[in-house]
């Protein structure tokens, strides 16, 4: 496939080679491959270029200036067009070339491709369809009920123990006051003993006191019989 652009290398005409100039340097700097056909100097090559220009592409004179961009025999557009197209960077989709891998205009493709035709919705659903082919265990999708019994019985032996524990506390709390109780009993007997020790010793004192008086009343008696002989 040859890229032909038509122009007229002895135009007279500023405006008309200044757009020769620039469609020619702009395939240049994208490397595309193209022909130069002069219509200037060949009188063949400007009949060719005027029957190939479509009608509806024909000015209202009915006769198109260069520069005009041919592939082979099918009609690309003028110059106005091929502006339109560098601007939009579809340059090589004007042309009928395919954009090279990693340029701008290729990228753009891609992503239309995939808007119009919904590439990724179809990727996105077979992974969806590959994701639910995946089989999943009974056990795993409605819960394991042996795993759900056990986990059951775990928390009633834990409720269980803290009864037992609340009652084990509830119980060390009634107990405190009969320990309270004991306490006091003791202390009221040991309170008890002591008295009686001491009315026990004040009871010694006394007899003996009684005694020492009684021994000092014989004493007395003693001497005064004593002296009265």
């Amino acid at each position: 496939m040859v890229i032909k652009v038509f122009l007229a290398t002895s135009s007279g005409s500023t405006a008309i080679k200044k757009k020769q100039q620039d469609v020619v340097g702009f395939l240049e700097a994208l490397k595309v491959d193209y022909t130069q056909l002069d219509i200037a100097c060949n009188e063949e090559n400007r009949k060719w270029m005027r029957q190939n220009v479509p009608e509806e592409k024909k000015p209202s004179n009915g006769i198109p200036l260069p520069p005009q961009i041919f592939n082979e025999e099918s009609y690309c557009g003028d110059y106005e067009t091929f502006f339109d197209a560098k601007e939009d960077n579809s340059v090589y989709a004007f042309l009928g070339l395919a954009p090279p891998p990693g340029s701008k205009e290729a990228l753009q493709a891609d992503k239309e491709h995939i808007v119009e035709n919904g590439t990724h919705t179809e990727e996105t659903n077979e992974e969806e369809t590959q994701d639910d082919s995946i089989e999943v265990p009974e056990a795993d999708r409605n819960g394991d009920p042996h795993g759900e019994t056990e986990e059951g019985e775990g928390l009633e032996e834990e409720a269980g123990a803290e009864l037992m524990e609340n009652e084990v506390t509830e119980g060390g709390e009634d107990e405190e006051p009969e320990d309270t109780g004991h306490a006091e009993e003791d202390e009221e007997q040991e309170e008890e003993d002591l008295r009686s020790e001491e009315e026990e010793e004040l009871q010694q004192l006394e007899e003996e006191e009684e005694a020492d008086i009684d021994e000092e009343g014989e004493y007395l008696e003693e001497t005064q019989e004593e002296e009265a002989e």
